[in-house]
């Protein structure tokens, strides 16, 4: 059975596929980062690191020393957005009982997940 162009084609092209995700899922991970504990923590590396890479980026070439250190930034970049999603999600909860409270006259839940909103919504509030 002979393979013909487009077989052969479409063989080369699963191989690249499947070689591009063994790749991306294998990457090692070189650098913990600086910890992003709270929101505050990491809206406050969100600002440094950020402006660090606007600094390198600002730069009219880049070189390899410089690739190197965007890739350091984003450990610590991811870090801090990974906080901050998990920050908001816990507020949209908060939010959301005191909506459904609110319906229903629950002044105590009002009250708790109000100021529990309030107080993880205050570092994205500045």
């Amino acid at each position: 059975m002979k393979a013909t162009p487009a077989k052969l084609f479409a063989g080369v092209l699963l191989a690249l596929c499947l070689s591009a995700t063994a790749f991306a899922d294998d990457r090692p991970d070189h650098y913990e980062g600086e910890p992003s504990e709270t929101m505050a923590q990491a809206l406050a590396n969100l600002a440094d690191y950020s402006a660090r890479l606007e600094a390198i980026l600002a730069r009219d070439e880049l070189g390899p020393e410089d690739t190197a250190e965007i890739h350091r930034l984003t450990y610590t970049l991811e870090n801090a957005l990974d906080r901050i999603d998990s920050e908001v999600d816990a507020l949209e909860e908060a939010l959301e009982e005191v909506h459904v409270a609110s319906e229903r006259y629950q002044v105590d839940t009002v009250r708790t997940q109000g100021r529990r909103f309030l107080d993880g919504a205050a570092p994205l509030a500045k």
